[in-house]
């Protein structure tokens, strides 16, 4: 399914959270490569957890981004689902990535990303660059 055919395929996402999930990340991916970010990885995973996007900055720093899709905000905001928690176990993930890497010495930050298809109309994507500090 081609990035922006949700036109054509928006029943399709609202039905199936697994491939809107996907659709986000493809999408965040490219809205933050519009900003100049690169993308080292996606869904990288650990034992203690898993970051949706890895990118880096044009200043040389390493992004954590967490994508939150949702097909709509009917029931609370997405931003709520990022509960400290979340951002523990982010932190935690991200250490071990930097650590793996051999890239300690980088700066970084966590950006949080949201996107709601809705269902009708334009797409919302919400950037939140250093949402959190650890």
């Amino acid at each position: 399914m081609a990035l922006f055919g949700w036109i054509f395929n928006r029943k399709r996402l609202l039905a199936d959270r697994e491939l809107l999930g996907r659709w986000g990340e493809r999408l965040c991916a490219k809205f933050l490569r519009k900003k100049g970010l690169k993308k080292l990885t996606n869904n990288f995973s650990c034992r203690t957890g898993e970051i949706d996007l890895v990118m880096v900055d044009t200043d040389g720093s390493i992004v954590f981004v967490e994508v939150k899709t949702r097909a709509d905000e009917t029931f609370e905001p997405v931003e709520s689902v990022i509960t400290p928690a979340k951002k523990a176990k982010l932190s935690r993930t991200a250490d071990f990535f930097l650590a793996a890497q051999k890239i300690q010495d980088r700066p970084c930050r966590f950006d949080f990303v949201t996107i709601v298809l809705g269902r009708k109309g334009p797409v919302q994507i919400r950037h939140y660059p250093n949402a959190f500090v650890p």
